[in-house]
C-alpha cells in the first residue's frame, strides 16, 4: 500500500480461488456462448424427466427473479462478482427451458381419446405412410366421431388399413369414412422405457387405430386445400415419378432422400442399411443439406469466378452463400420439412449466414445458435435420437477440425493425402460421437460402420446429391433422366456396399438399453470435451467413464408383464423367456432388444416351456402365478393363497389387500409392470408411476364417457 497526496490505492488483492484455477475460468469468457444451447437443453431435459406438471407461472417469476440478479450481479460484480453473474445467467437459462418446454407442451394440449372406440371414422388425409408391419396408414385431421363431442375428439388420428381392398386411391386433402377401432396411445412398454403418449401427445395424435372395412371417399381435395397440404400431394407426385423412372431398389432410396417419402423401402433393405450403420443416409438432415447446399455454393462460385468483369465486381463468397441458402430453403419444402430437415435447414442458415456477414462459418458459436433456434421451436427435439445425433456429429467435427486447423496438423502432410486424412478423420470423429446415441436409442452397434461410410459418404456427396441438384435443374427442359441415371449408380453403389458390410460375420453387436442417467453424463462429458477451453478439458472424460460403468452393471428387470397383461417375459438361465410366440409382438421385441438379445419373440417362446395361459415358477424365492384363462374358472382367494405374486390379466376386479399381484384393472390405470431383484426382496413398478402426473398422461386418464 502506498500514499499520495493523501489518498491511499490499495493493490488489487488476489482471488480466493488459486491463480491456475482462476485463470482457467478467466480463459472461459470468451466462449461462454455455446454454454446458452446447453443450460436450456438441461432446464428441457428437467422438465421431461420431472415426475409431475410444473406450473408455468412459478418458472416464470422464478427466471426473472434469477434475472434480475443476474444484472445486478453483473452491473456491480468484479473478479468473484463477475463469475456469480456467470453462475445466474446459467442458472437463468436452464430455468427458461424449462418454461419454454413447460410453454409448448401447453400450446399443443389437444384432446386425447381415454377408452376403445368402434364405430364411424370421418376426417381429412393429411399424410399417408406404412406401419412396421406395411400397412397403409392414414393420418386425418378435422376428425368426426359418433357420439364424441367436438370439443373432445382429437385433432389428429391415425387408422391402419387392414386388408387388401379398402376401396379407393387415396390423396391429401381427401374427406374419407369408415368404420374402424380408435383407442388412446399406449404407455411405455417398459417402466422407463420410451414414452409413446408424450411423442404423439407433441404431434397432436389424440387416437390410434385401424379398420378391416373399405375407406370412402366422400369428398375429393379440393383446389382452397392450404398450401402445406398442396406442397405434400406435389412431393408425393415427385416421389411417384422419381421411383418411375428408377429401379425397384434404388427408386425408393432416391425418393427418400429427395421427397422424404419411404412408404415403399424394402424393409430388408432397411435392415441391410441399418446394419452397416448406413440407414443415417436415408433421413433427410444435415449431410443431405449440407452436401447439397455445399455443392450448390460451389457451382456458383466456380461458375461466377469464370466471369471476369462478375468475379472482380462482386463478393463471390457472398453470392454463392444466398444461392445455396435459396437452394435449402427449396429442399426443405420438396422434402417435406419435417423435424430432422427443419434442424438441418437451421443449421445450414445459419452457416451461410454466417459467410454473408463474414463470420467463420463452422464454429462452435454457429453450431450453438443453430442448437438454440432448435430448442426454442420444438424443445421436444432434444429427447430424440435425431437432435442428439446431429448435433453430437456436428460439435465433435467442430471443435477437433478447429483444433487441427488452429495447430496446423494437416499442413504436415502432402496436399493430395490430407483430403483422406480429412475424410476418414471426420468418418472416425462423427462415428464415435454418435455411437452412444445409436447405441442407446437403437440398441445395436455396427461393428464395421466406418467401413460402411468410407465407402458410401463419399458417392452420396460427389455423385448422387449433384446427381440430384442436375435432375432438378434439367427438369424443366425433360432432360431429368440424365441427373437421375447418375443418382442411380451413385446409390446402387451404395446398397452393394451395405450388402457386403451387413453380411460380415459379426457386423452388428446387440446393446443392452442404458439407465436414464448415462447418455446425460456422456453429453456432459462430450460438451466439456469439446466446449471446454485449455488442459481442464480433460475433466470431461470423467462423466464419460463413469457412465460407461453404469451402463456395464445396468439392471434389466427379472420380470416384465406387457400393458394387456397377456405377455410376460422371465429371466431363464440369463435369459428373457416369454409365454407366448405371437401376440403383443411390439412389446416383445423392444423387452428382447432392450436386454441386448437378437432373439426374436418365437425363438424366446421356447426358452422355458411356458404354457401361453399358466406359469407358476420361482421369481429370487418367491412363487409367481400367472393365469390368463377364462376368469370365471378362476378362484382368486386359491390363487392368492398358493402363490405370493399373482398375474390375472382377464379378471376385472381388484385383488385382495393382503394380496400381491396384477389384475386387468391394475394394468389399465399402470400399465407396464416390470419386477426387479434387490438385496431385501422383491421391486415392483409400472409404466405410469414412471411417467409421473404429466400432461399427455393425465389428459388420457380423463374418461369422455
Amino acid at each position: 500500500m502506498e500514499t499520495r497526496a493523501g489518498n491511499v490505492r490499495a493493490e488489487p488483492k488476489s482471488p480466493r480461488l488459486g491463480p491456475a484455477v482462476f485463470a482457467t475460468f478467466a480463459r472461459q469468457q470468451s466462449h461462454l456462448f455455446p454454454w446458452v444451447p446447453v443450460c436450456l437443453g438441461a432446464g428441457i431435459g428437467l422438465y421431461f424427466a420431472a415426475s409431475s406438471e410444473p406450473v408455468t407461472w412459478h418458472l416464470i417469476m422464478l427466471a426473472a427473479t434469477l434475472s434480475a440478479l443476474w444484472l445486478v450481479a453483473y452491473a456491480f460484480g468484479q473478479h468473484r462478482g463477475r463469475w456469480v453473474s456467470v453462475t445466474l445467467w446459467l442458472l437463468t437459462l436452464v430455468l427458461v427451458g424449462t418454461t419454454v418446454a413447460s410453454l409448448r407442451a401447453k400450446a399443443v394440449a389437444a384432446p386425447v381419446l381415454s377408452y376403445r372406440y368402434y364405430g364411424p371414422i370421418e376426417g381429412r388425409i393429411v399424410s399417408i405412410d406404412k406401419s412396421a408391419s406395411e400397412k397403409m396408414r392414414l393420418t386425418l385431421d378435422h376428425v368426426r366421431l359418433s357420439r364424441v363431442p367436438p370439443h373432445r375428439t382429437p385433432l389428429r388420428v391415425r387408422v391402419s388399413l387392414h386388408g387388401d381392398d379398402l376401396g379407393i386411391d387415396f390423396a391429401p386433402g381427401d374427406t374419407v369414412l369408415t368404420t374402424g377401432h380408435l383407442g388412446p396411445p399406449a404407455g411405455p412398454v417398459e417402466p422407463g422405457g420410451f414414452d409413446f403418449q408424450r411423442h404423439l401427445w407433441f404431434q397432436q395424435l389424440g387416437a390410434l387405430g385401424y379398420t378391416r372395412n373399405p375407406m370412402l371417399r366422400l369428398e375429393p381435395a379440393g383446389r382452397a386445400q392450404g398450401f402445406s397440404l398442396w406442397l405434400y400431394t406435389f412431393r408425393l407426385s415427385l416421389s411417384a415419378a422419381i421411383k418411375a423412372r428408377m429401379s425397384d431398389e434404388e427408386g425408393p432410396f432416391a425418393a427418400a432422400i429427395i421427397t422424404g417419402d419411404r412408404a415403399d423401402l424394402d424393409p430388408q433393405l432397411l435392415d441391410r442399411l441399418r446394419a452397416s450403420n448406413l440407414a443415417h443416409l436415408l433421413a433427410i438432415s444435415g449431410l443431405h443439406m449440407g452436401l447439397l447446399t455445399g455443392a450448390v455454393f460451389a457451382l456458383i462460385r466456380i461458375g461466377l469466378s469464370t466471369v471476369p468483369q462478375l468475379a472482380v465486381r462482386l463478393n463471390l463468397r457472398k453470392v454463392a452463400a444466398v444461392g445455396a441458402l435459396f437452394a435449402a430453403v427449396l429442399y426443405l419444402g420438396v422434402s417435406g420439412a419435417n423435424v430432422a430437415t427443419q434442424r438441418a435447414f437451421i443449421m445450414v442458415t445459419v452457416m451461410l449466414l454466417a459467410i454473408c456477414v463474414e463470420r467463420p462459418a463452422l464454429s462452435l458459436r454457429a453450431v450453438a445458435i443453430a442448437a438454440f433456434i432448435v430448442l426454442i421451436i420444438t424443445p421436444e427435439a432434444l429427447v430424440g435420437p435425431g437432435f442428439q445425433m446431429s448435433f453430437a456429429a456436428t460439435t465433435a467435427l467442430v471443435a477437433v477440425f478447429a483444433v487441427i486447423r488452429d495447430r496446423g496438423l494437416f499442413l504436415i502432410l502432402p496436399k493430395w493425402l490430407s483430403g483422406a486424412a480429412a475424410l476418414l478423420l471426420s468418418s472416425f470423429i462423427a462415428g464415435a460421437a454418435t455411437a452412444p446415441y445409436g447405441a442407446a436409442h437403437f440398441n445395436q452397434v455396427a461393428q464395421y460402420g466406418l467401413l460402411a461410410n468410407l465407402l458410401s459418404v463419399p458417392v452420396m456427396g460427389l455423385v448422387v446429391m449433384p446427381g440430384a441438384l442436375l435432375a432438378g435443374c434439367l427438369a424443366p427442359l425433360g432432360l431429368e433422366g440424365i441427373g437421375l441415371w447418375g443418382m442411380e449408380l451413385g446409390l446402387a453403389w451404395i446398397l452393394r456396399v451395405a450388402d457386403l458390410v451387413s453380411g460380415l460375420d459379426g457386423s452388428t453387436r446387440a446393446i443392452v438399453a442404458p439407465g436414464p442417467a448415462v447418455l446425460p453424463l456422456v453429453t456432459l462429458g462430450g460438451l466439456m470435451l469439446c466446449i471446454w477451453q485449455g488442459a481442464g478439458r480433460l475433466v470431461g472424460l470423467v462423466p464419460v467413464i463413469v457412465a460407461f460403468g453404469l451402463w456395464q452393471n445396468v439392471e434389466r428387470p427379472e420380470v416384465l408383464i406387457s400393458e394387456t397383461g397377456r405377455l410376460i417375459g422371465i429371466v431363464q438361465n440369463e435369459e428373457r423367456a416369454l409365454n407366448k410366440p405371437k401376440g403383443d409382438g411390439f412389446s416383445a421385441r423392444v423387452w428382447l432388444e432392450n436386454d441386448g438379445d437378437t432373439a426374436d419373440q418365437a425363438q424366446a417362446a421356447t426358452r422355458a416351456g411356458f404354457s401361453p395361459n399358466h406359469i407358476r415358477t420361482q421369481v429370487a424365492g418367491s412363487t409367481l402365478g400367472f393365469n390368463a384363462a377364462n376368469p370365471e374358472k378362476i378362484d382368486i382367494s386359491e390363487a392368492c393363497a398358493s402363490h405370493d405374486i399373482v398375474v390375472l390379466p382377464r379378471v376385472e376386479s381388484k385383488l385382495p389387500e393382503d394380496c400381491a399381484g396384477w389384475t386387468a384393472l391394475d394394468f389399465s390405470e399402470g400399465g407396464a409392470v416390470a419386477i426387479y431383484t434387490t438385496e431385501t426382496g422383491l421391486r415392483y413398478e409400472n409404466s405410469r408411476s414412471r411417467q409421473g402426473n404429466r400432461l399427455w398422461v393425465s389428459h388420457q386418464r380423463k374418461r369422455t364417457q
